[in-house]
C-alpha cells in the first residue's frame, strides 16, 4: 500500500481467516484520501507563497510511524500542509488526531475523508463554576483545596480537573480531581507548581518563580484574601480513541498528532500532554514487534496568518522508544515511563522548532541573524537554522553581559526600523547616490504602473472575499481568545478561517458575476458586443473561466507589485534631506552593531560547539580575503555535526560512525540539490522566492559530502543508500510508462 502498510503473503492470509481482522472504528479510503488531498491542496499554494519540507529523507517509507508536530500554528491549516507533505514527499498517507469539537460542518467532513480520530479534551468542556477556591495549607498539604460558595458534589467528578484563569501572558495551569470530600473540599492528584497558581491560590507575595514560599512559618492564605475563580472539566473516557490509534499503528499505518493539545501563538512550546506518550508506549506493549518509529515534525512559519507567507515543514531524526520503558508502562510503572518518552518527545521537537520565551526575544534573535548575515539572501531552511542556533545561544548565555548589552542594542535598532517604516536590508539603500535614487524610483513606480493593470480587475471583483475575510478572521480570533487560556492574541486561528471564508464566498461571488454577465448577452448582447449566435449558457461557463483567471493573475502579478510598492518608501527616503540624515546615521548603526553581533558570536560560538569553524553555516563575515570559513562550505565532508551542550538533542550513541557524521537537521549535508537525491521536484521558477537556492550546488547549498566512508560501516550504507535511491526512481519510471508490475506503491524519494 501506498501509506507504507507491508503486504500479507499466503502464510498470513491463513491467519487472517482464522482471526479477522478488527473493523477500523475510523477507516481511511485511499482515494478519498488522495482526492481530497489532491483537491484542497490548490488551497496550501494559493494560501503560501512557498512551503518547503526539509529532512524528507529522514521519513521511513514502511511501517508504522507516529508524527509528532509543533508549534500548533495554524489550526487546521497545519494538518493540511502536514497531510500534504507527507503525501508530496514520502507517499506516506496519515490520519490526524482532530479536536472533537472541530468534527462538524466542512472539517467534520474532511476529517471522515482522511481517516482523523476525533478526540474529546477537557479544555473543551471546561465550564465556570460556582463560588471560589484556595489552598488552606499550602505548605503541608498542598493537595486540598477548599471553596467557598462551591458545590463540588454536584459539578465535579473523579477523573475530572480543575482549570485555573490565565493571567499575566501565563497560561493557567490544570490538575485531575483525585477525591470529592464534600461540597467545599476537594484533592487533586498532585501539587500545583509554579509562581502564577501558588499566587491565585494563596494570594501571598512571598513566592519565588518556582511556586516556593520563602516564609516557611506562615502557613496559611493571606489574611482576607477570598480565592480564585475556576472551571471544572468532567471526566474524558479517551478508550475509543486510544484504541482506533493502536490499530492504526499495529496495522502499519501512519498517525499525526498535536502533542501541545491545541494551536496557539506562542513563541515557545507549550507543555506536551501525555496522550502522545500513551500512544506510542500502548501500542508497543500491544505488539512489541511492531517497529513502531516516531518522527519529529517543525512547523515553521514566517508569519502564519498572514496571505502569502512562507513556511519550512522539518523532519528530525526518527527514534524508537526503548525496550526498558515499554516494560515499566506494562509493569504498573506507567508515570515514570510516560515521563521519560515526553521528555524523548520533547527534546525531539526542540531540534526541530525555534522557541523563544516571548515575542520581544524573537525578534531580537532574528534581527540579530540578519545582522550577522550580511551577505547573498539565504535559502529559507538555512534561515530557520541559523534562527535555531541562535535561540539556543541566547537560552545559554541570556545572564552573560555580553548577550545581554547586545540584546538591548538590537531591540533599539529594531525600533529605530519601525519608525522609519523600513526593513533591515533596505537600510543600504543609503549607499546609493541621488541621481541613481531617482531613477530608481521612477522606474519601480513605472512596472508598478503596469503591473497595475492586471491587478485593478481582479482586486475589484474579489474585494468582497478579501473584506469577508478579514472581517470574520478577526471577529474569530478574538472569539477564540476570549475562550483559550494559552492564546495571545488568537492568531492561530486566522488563516483557517480566511481560506475557510474564501471557499464559500468565492464560488458565490464567481457564480453571481457569470449570471450577471449571462443576463447582460441574453438582453443586449453585452451591448451589442458579443455576436448574436453565441448563446448566453456558453457565456455562462465562460464567466466560470474567465473570472477565477482574472483573480489568479491578479494574485500572481499583486505578489510581485507589493514587494515593489514596499520598496518605494526608503528611497522616498533617501530623496528628502532630514530622512536621508536618518537613514545614513542608521545605515553606520547597523555596520556598527554587524560588527558587534559578529564578535559575540565568534566569542561565545566556540564554548558551545566543539568545532565551531567546522559548523559554521554561513562564511565568517569579517573574513576580508573572501575565503570560506569552513569545510563544509568549501565542500569538504564534514565529519563532525554541530552538538552544542545543553542545546535539545537525541543521543545518537547506537548509531554507526558514519550515520553519526550526517548533520542533523539537513537532508545529506545539502545534497538535495542533486535531482536523485532531491525530496521535492525541482521548482518550476527560480525567481527569489524560491528557496532552492539556484542551480547544483548554488546560492548557499554547496554539495558537500553525505557521509563519512573512512569505515566500511560508512561505505556499505552511502552504497545502500545510492542503490535505494536508483531503485526507487527505477520503479517510478516504469509506474509512470505503465511497464512496472511491482505493486509495492512505493514512490521515489525524488518523485
Amino acid at each position: 500500500m501506498a501509506d507504507g502498510k507491508p503486504a500479507q503473503n499466503g502464510h498470513t492470509s491463513v491467519v487472517a481467516k482464522a482471526k479477522p481482522k478488527e473493523k477500523e472504528l475510523y477507516p481511511m479510503s485511499d482515494w478519498k484520501y488522495d482526492a481530497f488531498l489532491h483537491t484542497f491542496s490548490i488551497l496550501v499554494d494559493l494560501f503560501f507563497r512557498e512551503v518547503h519540507p526539509r529532512g524528507a529523507w529522514r521519513i521511513p517509507r514502511t511501517g508504522p510511524i507516529l508524527f509528532v508536530a509543533a508549534p500548533h500554528a495554524n489550526q487546521f491549516v497545519d494538518g493540511l500542509v502536514l497531510q500534504r507533505t507527507l503525501k508530496n514527499e514520502a507517499n506516506r498517507r496519515v490520519g490526524l488526531l482532530i479536536a472533537e469539537k472541530s468534527v462538524h460542518g466542512f472539517i467534520g467532513w474532511g476529517s471522515r475523508q482522511t481517516g482523523s480520530v476525533p478526540v474529546g479534551r477537557a479544555q473543551d468542556k471546561a465550564k465556570p463554576a460556582s463560588g471560589l477556591i484556595y489552598l488552606p495549607d499550602p505548605i503541608n498539604d498542598p493537595t486540598l483545596i477548599r471553596g467557598v460558595g462551591t458545590n463540588f458534589e454536584k459539578e465535579a467528578e473523579v477523573g475530572g480537573m480543575i482549570f485555573l484563569p490565565s493571567a499575566k501572558g501565563i497560561t493557567g495551569s490544570s490538575v485531575d480531581i483525585s477525591q470529592i470530600i464534600g461540597p467545599e473540599e476537594i484533592r487533586i492528584k498532585r501539587p500545583l507548581k509554579g509562581k502564577l497558581p501558588m499566587e491565585q491560590l494563596t494570594g501571598r507575595d512571598d513566592i519565588d518563580e518556582k511556586g516556593n514560599f520563602t516564609n516557611k512559618e506562615f502557613k496559611g492564605i493571606k489574611d482576607g484574601y477570598p480565592g480564585t475563580k475556576f472551571k471544572i472539566a468532567p471526566h474524558i473516557d479517551q478508550t475509543e480513541v486510544y484504541k482506533a490509534v493502536f490499530n492504526r499503528l499495529r496495522s502499519g499505518g501512519c498517525i499525526g498528532i498535536f502533542p501541545e493539545g491545541g494551536s496557539h501563538d506562542r513563541t515557545e512550546l507549550l507543555p506536551l500532554k501525555a496522550g502522545v506518550a500513551i500512544m506510542a508506549l500502548g501500542t508497543l506493549a500491544e505488539d512489541p514487534d511492531c517497529g513502531l518509529q516516531i518522527v519529529p515534525v517543525g512547523m515553521n512559519y514566517f508569519h502564519a496568518h498572514k496571505f502569502r507567507s512562507r513556511a519550512v515543514i522539518e523532519f528530525g531524526a526518527p527514534f524508537q522508544i526503548p525496550r526498558e520503558l515499554v516494560e515499566k508502562y506494562k509493569n504498573n510503572e506507567r508515570r515514570d515511563a510516560i515521563g521519560q518518552t515526553l521528555d524523548m518527545v520533547h527534546q525531539a521537537l526542540s531540534a526541530v522548532t525555534v522557541s523563544a520565551p516571548d515575542y520581544d526575544t524573537l525578534m531580537c534573535i532574528q534581527g540579530a541573524r540578519r545582522l550577522y548575515n550580511t551577505g547573498k539572501k539565504l535559502p529559507l531552511p538555512m534561515v530557520v537554522e541559523l534562527n535555531r542556533r541562535l535561540a539556543v545561544g541566547f537560552s545559554k548565555y541570556k545572564d552573560d553581559p555580553r548577550i545581554i548589552d547586545l540584546m538591548n542594542d538590537v531591540k533599539d535598532y529594531n525600533k529605530q526600523l519601525r519608525y522609519l517604516n523600513i526593513k533591515d536590508h533596505q537600510v543600504n539603500y543609503a549607499t546609493m547616490d541621488l541621481p541613481t535614487v531617482i531613477f530608481t524610483l521612477l522606474y519601480r513606480v513605472a512596472k508598478l504602473l503596469v503591473l497595475s493593470i492586471g491587478v485593478i480587475p481582479g482586486l475589484v471583483l474579489f474585494a468582497p472575499v478579501f473584506i469577508a475575510s478579514k472581517i470574520i478572521s478577526h471577529r474569530k480570533a478574538k472569539e477564540a481568545l476570549a475562550a483559550s487560556s494559552v492564546k495571545i492574541q488568537g492568531r492561530d486561528v486566522m488563516a483557517t478561517w480566511k481560506l475557510l471564508v474564501a471557499m464559500a464566498f468565492a464560488p458565490i461571488l464567481y457564480n453571481f458575476y457569470s449570471v450577471i454577465l449571462a443576463f447582460k448577452v441574453y438582453q443586449d448582447h453585452l451591448w451589442g458586443y458579443v455576436p448574436e449566435w453565441v448563446p448566453f449558457w456558453l457565456v455562462f461557463i465562460a464567466g466560470w473561466i474567465v473570472f477565477p483567471a482574472i483573480t489568479f493573475a491578479a494574485l500572481r502579478f499583486g505578489e510581485v507589485g507589493m514587494d515593489i510598492f514596499k520598496s518605494l518608501r526608503p528611497l522616498m527616503l533617501c530623496i528628502s534631506p532630514t530622512s536621508s540624515n536618518s537613514l545614513h546615521k542608521l545605515r553606520e548603526r547597523r555596520a556598527e552593531l554587524s560588527e558587534k553581533v559578529v564578535k559575540v558570536i565568534n566569542d561565545l560560538g566556540p564554548d558551545m560547539y566543539e568545532d565551531f569553524e567546522h559548523t559554521r553555516l554561513i562564511a565568517d563575515p569579517t573574513r576580508e580575503d573572501g575565503a570560506l570559513s569552513s569545510p563544509k562550505e568549501a565542500g569538504i565532508p564534514d565529519r563532525t555535526g554541530p552538538t552544542p551542550p545543553e542545546s535539545p538533542h537525541l543521543s545518537r550513541k547506537n548509531t554507526t560512525k558514519s550515520s553519526q557524521a550526517m548533520p542533523r537537521n539537513e537532508s545529506f549535508s545539502n545534497i538535495g540539490a542533486i535531482g536523485m537525491f532531491a525530496t521535492r521536484p525541482p521548482s518550476r521558477s527560480r525567481s527569489r522566492s524560491s528557496s532552492s537556492g539556484g542551480g547544483f550546488g548554488s546560492g548557499g547549498f554547496p554539495v558537500s559530502g553525505f557521509t563519512a566512508l573512512d569505515t566500511s560501516e560508512g561505505f556499505n550504507e552511502a552504497s545502500n543508500k545510492i542503490r535505494a535511491a536508483m531503485r526507487q526512481r527505477g520503479q517510478l519510471r516504469r509506474r509512470k510508462s505503465g511497464f512496472s508490475s511491482d505493486g509495492d506503491g512505493e514512490a521515489s524519494e525524488g518523485a
